[in-house]
């Protein structure tokens, strides 16, 4: 399973996404999992490099699945209009 780290902003996003771009390559469960719960700070990076991540595990044939994903990210993801790639089609409607 991969994990976001607490902090996810502009600043960490290109070193976060090779990580999480190695972890996932290494990765042998289909889908790949990844953890969002441990994430407090961020900005749209965030999104950027959750799409990316998407986009290259797809390409791999390894869906991915963002499990844990905080309330205001989700929120994010669908004023963006991202949050069905990103989210489980269930979880991912408006309340």
């Amino acid at each position: 399973m991969l994990v976001l780290p607490p902090e996810l902003t502009h600043r960490q996003a290109r070193a976060s996404l090779g990580m999480l771009l190695d972890a996932a390559r290494a990765e042998d469960e289909t889908p790949v999992v990844l953890d969002a719960a441990a994430l407090e700070r961020f900005d749209s990076s965030v999104l950027a490099v959750l799409l990316a991540l998407r986009r290259a595990c797809e390409q791999k044939g390894k869906p991915l699945s963002v499990i844990g994903m905080p309330q205001q990210l989700r929120e994010l993801a669908g004023l963006y209009g991202v949050d069905s790639l990103l989210l489980p089609a269930d979880r991912s409607s408006s309340e």
